[in-house]
């Protein structure tokens, strides 16, 4: 019986082998280009930046050290880089109100879709998901077209007699944040609505014949249920907002950069590659905390509903 069981045990082995044999070559070149462009920005960002772009190949910590300070050019003396600075906080700014702006307008739109019936459940979800089947690029310049000064907001206001000028609204921060609240709402709606999907709601008609407020239902029972959902809409909404660069570009103007147009105005007009692969590599690692904290805040949520 023993022999038997050693037989079994090292067929098992055997083709556990085989397996990993047989998947070895995807495994290497799945990895190979997941890390592979990933270890180049890595080493560029070490190196001295080239007179016309490029790289030579001389270590170098400036780019990092550009990152967050600047040199002056007579005396050498190190400052804040406010310029980079100023558009770190903005970009970080623009992607939590978009965050929570798209949390604010999504939480309802999820409850309506959640409690309607079944049989036309799949009939809002396919509104919601629509937008996706448009480019980016074409939703952004629909945006765009609403909000310029002879857009149609301005053409209603100035008809109805309520302004006598247009108002400003491209080009500004508030332009940046309403293109990324459009586009970013969808990955908003779905994660909420899944969780809300599941949620019985024999436990709100509990909470109303307890005498609950309203608000009490929803801050005692609704939320705590979906709060995976939550997490899980801000972290996809927040992730590439904070990496945003057609939105920006378009809808800014040039005038109000985020991370994604500074870094691509180092590897283009720049000529910056080892500042610009220094900024890549600092995003990246804002979007791995925002992960972290995504993946402890769902874990923990696992742990204590069993």
């Amino acid at each position: 019986m023993t022999h038997v069981a050693d037989v079994i045990e090292a067929e098992k082995s055997r083709d556990i082998r085989t397996r990993w044999l047989l998947s070895l070559p995807a495994l290497l070149i799945i990895l190979a280009a997941a890390s592979g462009p990933l270890l180049i920005v890595v080493a560029y960002s070490f190196l001295t930046p080239g007179p016309y772009g490029d790289v030579v190949w001389v270590p170098s910590i400036e780019g990092w050290i550009n990152v967050a300070l600047q040199q002056d050019i007579f005396d050498g003396s190190l400052s804040m880089a406010d310029a980079h600075v100023s558009i770190f906080i903005r970009s970080v700014v623009l992607s939590l109100a978009t965050t929570l702006l798209t949390l604010a307008i999504g939480f309802p739109t999820a409850y309506f879709i959640a409690t309607r019936r079944e049989t036309t459940r799949e009939l809002w979800l396919l509104l919601i998901t629509i937008p996706f089947w448009t480019n980016l690029l074409i939703r952004t310049f629909a945006i765009l077209e609403i909000i310029r000064n002879e857009g149609l907001i301005n053409g209603l206001l100035m008809r109805f007699g309520l302004i006598s000028k247009p108002i400003q609204m491209l080009f500004t921060d508030g332009a940046i944040l309403t293109g990324m609240v459009y586009v970013y709402l969808p990955l908003m709606v779905l994660p909420l609505y899944a969780s809300m999907e599941k949620i019985d709601f024999r436990l709100v008609e509990a909470g109303y014949d307890l005498y609950a407020t309203p608000f009490k239902v929803l801050r005692r029972i609704i939320i705590p249920l979906v709060k995976p959902g939550i997490i899980a809409g801000s972290i996809l909404v927040f992730i590439p907002a904070l990496g945003a660069y057609v939105t920006p570009s378009i809808l800014g103007g040039g005038k109000n950069l985020m991370l994604g147009n500074l870094i691509e105005l180092q590897f283009g007009q720049g000529r910056n590659w080892p500042l610009g692969s220094a900024l890549s590599i600092t995003l990246m690692m804002i979007v791995m905390i925002a992960l972290l904290f995504y993946v402890r805040n769902a874990g923990g949520q696992e742990n204590r509903h069993g």
